[in-house]
């Protein structure tokens, strides 16, 4: 089971953060032989705070045989699709496609992993892993993924972390995951 974050606060050539959040959803659908699961959509404030407009965020679980480096190809390709261009990191996108996990793996090993996920904020903003981390590594710390998570995979238990979603979330800040507010 691959874990999906999608978020968008840029208009796209699909049209505004939600049909672009919409449209990567049917393309990641397309992908797969398996229906996936879908959260509700959310807006949330940017990330850092006024880093830019608020998000349209949501998650996908889809049953997937790709390897991790065959979903980030095609989680990419999506995001080419969608106009994202890759000069800064945590600023406007018009899509943003994250591979959070895929089933328990761990890569590429726990050491590595624990690494990325002790950062500090400081440090986040200034480093950037060459290899994909699995699971994300800074999945703990944000409500923005984890709510939307929690609507498709509650039960999924993070594989160094032994604990799951729904319990990394109660350990959140209640004014964070406040600020996660479905779309009605």
């Amino acid at each position: 089971m691959a874990l999906i974050a999608l978020g968008s606060n840029e208009k796209s050539p699909w049209g505004d953060p939600t049909e672009t959040v919409n449209r990567a959803v049917e393309l990641l659908e397309l992908s797969t032989q398996a229906p996936l699961m879908r959260s509700q959509l959310y807006v949330t404030p940017a990330f850092p705070a006024d880093a830019g407009p608020d998000f349209v965020n949501a998650a996908v679980a889809m049953k997937t045989t790709r390897t991790a480096q065959d979903i980030l190809q095609l989680l990419h390709q999506i995001e080419g699709q969608a106009g994202r261009i890759r000069n800064a990191r945590w600023t406007e996108r018009t899509l943003d496609l994250d591979l959070i996990a895929l089933g328990d793996r761990v890569l590429p090993d726990p050491k590595t992993h624990a690494y990325w996920r002790n950062l500090s904020l400081t440090e986040q903003q200034d480093q950037a892993p060459d290899e994909l981390i699995l699971p994300h590594p800074r999945l703990q710390d944000r409500s923005f993924v984890l709510v939307p998570l929690a609507d498709i995979a509650a039960d999924w238990r993070h594989p160094l972390l032994d604990k799951t979603v729904k319990e990394i979330l109660a350990e959140r800040d209640a004014h964070d995951i406040a600020s996660v507010v479905a779309m009605t």
